[in-house]
């Protein structure tokens, strides 16, 4: 919740309009800055998540979070964020790296990280979650990568990349498709031609990396009702304590984190789809709408009810 009593999502964003009506620090008119101080010396968190449908594929965020932490989870594709203000702390596999004003963060898909403040102000940012048929078209067309394109670098200090992807809002945000696609276009190669190569062949699988599949896979089809570890490893022939560190190996967290992070996901391409919170909640297996609601606003970063709202528009 934001410290005003509203959830990231329900409060509004930034900063000084432009000729086109936009902000100077990419916000809309009327909205506040991030990081400005409320009465009493508050601060207000805000966020939108949003599609813009000329380009079809890609989620938007724009936020400032001062409270809100992100926990363990992965994407379906490529993440492209600007930090604009404050700093963010990103818990990766090789470590915790802080970003802030002018740097942009890099991660490939399904690469579980955390995300929280770095200091008490918070972190404002945009974000550009991009599909990966975007990437891989972009890369095809530079020509200078071989094999599935992947980010080499977490975290760059570029202050114009960082500047574009802001501009990549703006345009979206101003129903701009020319300019949106262009400028997208634009930061994927950018990002790509300076700290991208090609993702590194499987290595040779450790123990139990095909018990953690096929615990994924039972998880996955078994959602709505999933079995215990001790259920889910005597099923597959292992022990529990040997599962557990086989899924975190192969995935980047443990089985229930997983399952928490994949019905928020589910739940995602419901809403889309559509359906009401309260049944997208009980159809990937959480136990009420409060229930989904809860960790859908921690790992998507805005509550699911403001999630569905702007991709009715």
């Amino acid at each position: 919740m934001g410290t005003d009593g509203t959830g990231p999502g329900e409060a509004g964003a930034p900063g000084g309009a432009g000729p086109d009506g936009a902000r100077s620090d990419g916000a809309r008119p009327g909205e506040a800055r991030p990081g400005e101080a409320r009465p009493g010396g508050a601060r207000r968190e805000w966020a939108r998540h949003w599609q813009y449908a000329q380009l079809p594929g890609l989620d938007l965020l724009r936020a400032h979070y001062v409270r809100h932490t992100f926990p363990r989870h992965a994407h379906d594709g490529y993440v492209i964020a600007a930090v604009t203000g404050g700093v963010e702390e990103i818990g990766l596999p090789g470590g915790t790296v802080r970003a802030g004003p002018g740097s942009v963060v890099l991660i490939n898909p399904e690469v579980a990280h955390t995300a929280r403040a770095g200091v008490p102000e918070g972190w404002a940012y945009a974000t550009l979650y991009a599909p990966r048929d975007l990437i891989t078209e972009v890369a095809a067309e530079l020509g200078t990568l071989r094999g599935t394109p992947g980010f080499t670098v977490d975290t760059v200090a570029d202050p114009q990349g960082a500047r574009a992807v802001t501009e990549v809002h703006r345009a979206a945000e101003a129903g701009d498709a020319l300019a949106a696609d262009t400028l997208l276009r634009g930061v994927v190669a950018r990002m790509l031609s300076r700290h991208a190569g090609p993702l590194p062949a499987r290595t040779p699988r450790p123990a139990g990396a095909a018990d953690a599949e096929r615990a994924r896979a039972l998880l996955e089809e078994r959602m709505a009702g999933p079995p215990s570890l001790e259920q889910l490893a005597a099923e597959l022939g292992t022990s529990p304590f040997a599962l557990l560190r086989a899924f975190r190996a192969r995935y980047g967290m443990p089985p229930h984190t997983w399952l928490t992070d994949a019905r928020v996901r589910r739940a995602r391409r419901l809403l889309e789809a559509g359906t009401a919170p309260a049944e997208a909640a009980v159809a990937v297996g959480f136990t009420d709408q409060p229930h989904l609601n809860r960790h859908f606003t921690r790992i998507v970063g805005v509550p699911p009810g403001a999630y569905r709202r702007e991709r009715a528009r």
